[in-house]
């Protein structure tokens, strides 16, 4: 599949059909081996809409610069007239959504076509992305079956296997980050309050972020312009000579994969050769964070308590994912004084932080390791929490301090399992997290 970019140019100028490339599409979507990938998808509302971008592309009137591009959404996005699942049974007696998501219906304004829902961890509650009801997607970089990294699983994995140029997916604590590192795409995600949040199921109203997964840097730029209403694109690749950049020198490498630490580290002389300022700084705040929500626990988890409480107390729980429930439950031993005190050291961590970075953009690996076989995972309930804990841990403690933040890929081990760079800001420079990502991309990748 081309780049959003490719694809948009190669609609307007008249190449590329919209029509028959929605067609395009949805045989390779029939035709492909994981059919985990998607919910649903919605052939006949995408060549309804590849019809009308059909029309006004001929007519030389393109809703948008994307105008035809072909999209899919994660299956936690509300789409008229169909029931939002969020990769749950629980909800599917639900009824169907009389609206499509605010973010949805932006992207229809832009002429993008909807193709389907993808498929994610049951209510988006966990970094490796398994999901027993509807099938794990296979991360395509294996023939084992490896994780694709969740909860965004399907976003990630529909653009790396090149069905899709670009999904949409959200970020809690990592879910469309980690799918990008595991499956060797670009992901970003905003800061909160960035995109509108109406019409998507929540999981913790205080942490939910959202953004697109794609194939480059510019696609998500993009992406991010259109699905904002800007009629031009305002953001430009930065300098990097003389830029800041500030490496943790805690938590963030502990236990790291050999073939992580490396390309890391190569894309760091890379952009150090280039002219950019690698500074070395340790942050207190990331262990304070770790100390604190092993103590006293997670905003995300109360709220997502909040949400599920009769559901995993209930009959409900039998029909859901038994790691999901049990990891909702653990909440439940937070006290109200354990949340009131979470909530006042992480106001006082983020300004710290803040204070700490200044303009300077902080850069890690997205995870510490490569997607991981899900076997073993399935087979042990321990295990999956182990190994699910340390692939959020790098990618949390931005949700935590909420920052916006792009994975990047960084190249392969050993295995030709990708790895990814991550670089992140706080809270509203999300201009400069993509503007600096577009200058970034070519010395990450290598």
């Amino acid at each position: 599949m081309e780049t959003v970019a490719k694809l948009s140019k190669s609609l307007r100028s008249g190449k590329r059909d919209a029509v028959e490339l929605a067609q395009e599409v949805l045989a390779s979507i029939k035709a492909c081996d994981d059919q985990a990938i998607f919910i649903d998808v919605l052939e006949e509302r995408a060549l309804a809409e590849a019809k009308l971008a059909r029309k006004r592309l001929r007519a030389k009137k393109p809703a948008s610069l994307l105008d035809g591009v072909p999209i899919g959404w994660k299956d936690i996005f509300d789409v008229e007239g169909r029931n939002t699942t969020a990769a749950s049974l629980v909800l599917k007696s639900d009824a169907p959504a009389k609206a499509d998501a605010a973010l949805v219906a932006a992207g229809k304004r832009a002429g993008m076509v909807m193709i389907g829902t993808l498929n994610m961890t049951e209510f988006a509650y966990s970094g490796i992305g398994l999901n027993p009801h509807y099938g794990t997607p296979r991360n395509p970089h294996s023939k084992v079956h490896r994780s694709p990294g969740g909860s965004s699983s399907g976003s990630g994995v529909v653009v790396a296997k090149g069905l899709l140029p670009v999904a949409i997916g959200t970020d809690t604590g990592g879910s469309i980050r980690i799918p990008a590192s595991f499956n060797g795409v670009v992901g970003y995600k905003s800061s909160t309050g960035h995109y509108p949040m109406a019409g998507v199921f929540p999981l913790s109203p205080t942490y939910d972020t959202l953004g697109p997964l794609a194939q480059t840097v510019e696609d998500c730029v993009l992406v991010d312009a259109l699905l904002r209403g800007l009629k031009a694109l305002k953001i430009k690749a930065g300098t990097v000579k003389g830029r800041q950049f500030i490496v943790p020198t805690n938590v963030v490498f502990d236990d790291v994969e050999d073939a992580v630490q490396v390309n890391f580290d190569a894309a760091l002389s890379r952009i150090s050769r280039a002219g950019g300022k690698i500074k070395r700084v340790a942050f207190p705040a990331f262990d304070a964070i770790l100390k604190l929500v092993a103590t006293r626990g997670n905003i995300l988890g109360a709220e997502a308590l909040h949400i599920h409480a009769a559901r995993v107390n209930g009959p409900d729980a039998e029909h859901m994912d038994k790691r999901v429930v049990q990891r909702i439950k653990l909440a439940e031993k937070m006290t109200a004084v354990d949340l009131v005190e979470v909530m006042r050291q992480r106001k006082q961590l983020m300004l710290e932080t803040t204070a700490l970075i200044g303009d300077a953009i902080v850069i890690c690996p997205t995870t510490p390791h490569v997607g991981m076989p899900i076997a073993p995972l399935e087979a042990d309930m321990e295990e999956f929490f182990r190994v699910n804990a340390k692939t959020l841990r790098n990618t949390m403690l931005g949700n935590f301090l909420d920052w916006c933040g792009l994975s990047i890929p960084s190249g392969f081990d050993a295995e030709a399992m990708p790895t990814g760079f991550m670089m992140s800001a706080p809270h509203g420079r999300d201009a400069d997290i993509l503007s600096t990502g577009l200058s970034l991309e070519q010395l990450v990748r290598g």
